[in-house]
């Protein structure tokens, strides 16, 4: 794909805090715009290796973000606040998303596209990024039942998934054991006692630990979990960065996960 000009009036040399934001302009084809990247960032590949690492996600090289002269930097969440309130101290213009449900994801795609001056691209990935969660939909709809899933987003303390995984579960054809919690944004409001997951009886668990492999028998060794047969991971690149990659690769993987349940069932 030939990348289009870059138009005046639209930011020219953009800091992406986070991967779903460099993911984005990557697919709407406006990758010369991203002048620099978080470290975390794996999706796509070409963006690792061409563009500068300046950031985890709780922390910055400052100076290394000034010097590659940003007009916008884009960041993600309240855990952000403190990197984004240091670089508008030192002159930089920030945006930071707090998207957490999969319509915010889409919404916040679509705004990424505007402020590019690429709507009309955006609204076309946003149409493939829904008509692609309806493939998903329409195919769950089909399973003889739903499993009950517990997703874990952290092992120690045990905490549950974040809205938009559990919104992506339901589409992928689960039955989530903790709908009252996906509202709560932060991780500390989904802290559980891990026997209050055996009391809702999980059929399936399904982890994805930021930046640590995901062992199932370490989940199987807690205390009257070792019968659970379904236990898999999916990886956090795939599933917890609230952008393109969710709401295709993770998502998919997540219904491929529960065929396979139904099917062995």
């Amino acid at each position: 794909m030939i990348a289009p000009k870059i138009a005046a009036g639209f930011p020219r040399r953009i800091v992406c805090l986070t991967e779903e934001t460099t993911e984005t302009l990557y697919l709407l084809g406006e990758e010369a715009r991203i002048a620099g990247i978080s470290g975390f960032t794996t999706r796509p590949p070409q963006a690792r290796r061409d563009k500068p690492k300046v950031s985890a996600f709780t922390s910055a090289k400052f100076d290394k973000i000034l010097a590659l002269h940003p007009d916008l930097v884009i960041g993600f969440s309240d855990l952000q606040s403190e990197i984004a309130r240091e670089l508008i101290h030192r002159g930089c213009n920030v945006i930071v998303f707090n998207q957490r449900s999969v319509e915010e994801i889409l919404d916040t795609i679509l705004t990424v596209a505007r402020i590019v001056g690429a709507e009309a691209r955006g609204l076309a990935l946003v149409a493939g990024l829904r008509a692609g969660l309806d493939t998903i939909r329409a195919a769950a709809a089909r399973f003889p039942r739903r499993p009950r899933v517990f997703f874990e987003e952290w092992h120690d303390p045990l905490i549950s998934g974040i809205r938009w995984v559990d919104e992506l579960l339901e589409i992928a054809g689960g039955q989530t054991l903790f709908p009252e919690l996906r509202s709560c944004p932060d991780a500390k409001s989904r802290i559980l006692d891990p026997r209050a997951v055996l009391e809702r009886h999980p059929e399936v668990v399904i982890a994805s630990w930021c930046g640590r492999k995901v062992n199932p028998e370490t989940i199987r060794a807690r205390a009257g979990w070792q019968n659970i047969r379904h236990v898999y991971e999916v990886k956090s690149t795939y599933i917890l960065q609230p952008g393109p990659a969710a709401l295709t690769d993770g998502v998919r993987q997540l219904h491929a996960i529960l065929q396979t349940v139904v099917e062995q069932s």
